[in-house]
């Protein structure tokens, strides 16, 4: 049996209930939250929770996840200094993986490519080439990216899981239910009046 990374009993707020499920090594965990803007709040209290940094009565993290962060960047350095690609992976990854230098297979990316200038699909693969190049317990979504670019990503992370690794996707939608080794779907709670 495979080890176990994160048991979770169930997850309520006001707003929603996370049905309980486990994640193990070698797992692919879709949580399906639906489109509206409450789930913003529940996949950041899922990613404190499943990284570690919160504690939860009803969940037991054996290993914490590592979540692969959007880019961000003020908006002054973003006009004046803009984050590049080279600048960007020195600070984030392990240069000794095989993930340090993956984002350079894209041909049109280079060191000196602004980040900012990177559309959805680049700018996340950038992102989870970082974390995947520290490790493969990770935690992610696939927000500003279109169809192919989901697909694309999911496959890079279900190749990696299998190299003793375990991830769980927080999406909005169901479109990577068939690549996930496990399906969650949320439960939103009404307002009451």
């Amino acid at each position: 049996m495979n080890e176990l990374i994160i048991e979770s009993k169930g997850i309520k707020t006001d707003r929603y209930f996370i049905p309980p499920f486990e994640l193990r090594k070698g797992e692919l965990v879709l949580i399906h939250l639906d489109n509206h803007i409450d789930s913003i709040d529940i996949e950041d209290k899922m990613i404190a929770i499943f990284t570690g940094k919160v504690k939860h009565e009803n969940v037991i993290v054996h290993k914490p996840l590592t979540y692969a962060k959007h880019f961000r960047e003020s908006k002054f350095r973003s006009r004046y200094f803009p984050t590049t690609v080279g600048e960007y992976l020195l600070r984030n990854v392990n240069p000794n993986n095989k993930f340090a230098k993956k984002i350079y297979e894209t041909v049109w990316i280079n060191k000196n490519t602004k980040i900012n200038t990177l559309a959805g699909n680049p700018r996340k693969l950038l992102s989870l080439y970082a974390v995947l190049s520290k490790t493969n317990d990770i935690i992610f979504d696939l927000a500003a990216q279109d169809f192919q670019g989901m697909e694309h990503a999911a496959e890079i992370v279900k190749e990696e899981i299998k190299n003793d690794g375990s991830a769980l996707l927080i999406e909005w939608g169901n479109h990577l239910k068939k690549d996930c080794t496990k399906y969650i779907r949320a439960e939103r709670i009404p307002f009451l009046k």
